[in-house]
């Protein structure tokens, strides 16, 4: 190869392994992603899981939703008005959430506290409903044992509810992290993922609300 040619192939922006003035660092620039990107992708990989666990559950209550074994069918027990204001809080609580992320962006902490304690107390408000209508269903001797259809209702309803759960436990830790140590960095890609995580319960109950309730009492 003559120099002449040696010299465009090495200054060539386009080359492989070169990092040009208008490549991104991550993007073909010969660096690695930034770590806020590597945290979202790889937290995105989890809810696909999570997406593949609901699918299933989704798709056993969906095969067995007719096995009532002479028990009660999905509209002798469903009560839409207790489940609707469940739906209102759990929709509500996503709101509160999508406030505190403009919070964090804006660095205000009375804010950001304001807008999860908002969400927790709504998400809190979410399980104890459910949790009164698992022990109504319960004590009417209309349990996860009853019957098939049961099994599958309490199982895809009750997963939800151990996420949300779980996720007050992390949304407390948020809290207190931005209260004691700030916006720092790592801290707003750990809430990052804490909202992709809220929202994402929130479109998983309004699944379970369409098809499970409302088909459900339709029938």
């Amino acid at each position: 190869m003559s120099a002449a040619g040696a010299t465009i192939s090495t200054s060539d922006p386009y080359r492989l392994g070169s990092r040009g003035p208008n490549l991104a660092r991550g993007h073909g620039g010969g660096g690695p992603a930034s770590k806020r990107v590597v945290v979202g992708y790889g937290f995105w990989l989890f809810l696909l899981s999570d997406i593949v666990i609901f699918a299933c559950l989704f798709a056993t209550y969906a095969v067995l939703s007719d096995a009532t074994a002479g028990g009660p069918k999905a509209r002798d027990i469903f009560d839409l008005q207790r489940v609707a204001i469940e739906t209102a809080c759990l929709l509500a609580s996503s709101f509160f959430c999508g406030i505190a992320t403009i919070a964090v962006a804006r660095r205000n902490q009375i804010l950001t506290q304001a807008a999860l304690i908002a969400t927790g107390l709504l998400g809190l408000a979410f399980i104890l409903l459910e949790a009164s209508e698992f022990a109504a269903l319960h004590a009417q001797g209309d349990g996860p044992t009853r019957s098939a259809f049961l099994t599958a209702f309490f199982t895809l309803v009750g997963c939800h509810g151990v996420h949300v759960t779980a996720g007050l436990l992390w949304l407390g830790t948020m809290m207190a992290q931005f209260y004691a140590k700030g916006f720092r960095p790592d801290i707003g890609r750990r809430f990052l993922c804490f909202s992709m995580f809220w929202h994402f319960l929130d479109i998983v109950w309004v699944a379970i609300f369409s098809l499970v309730y409302l088909v459900g009492t339709r029938l």
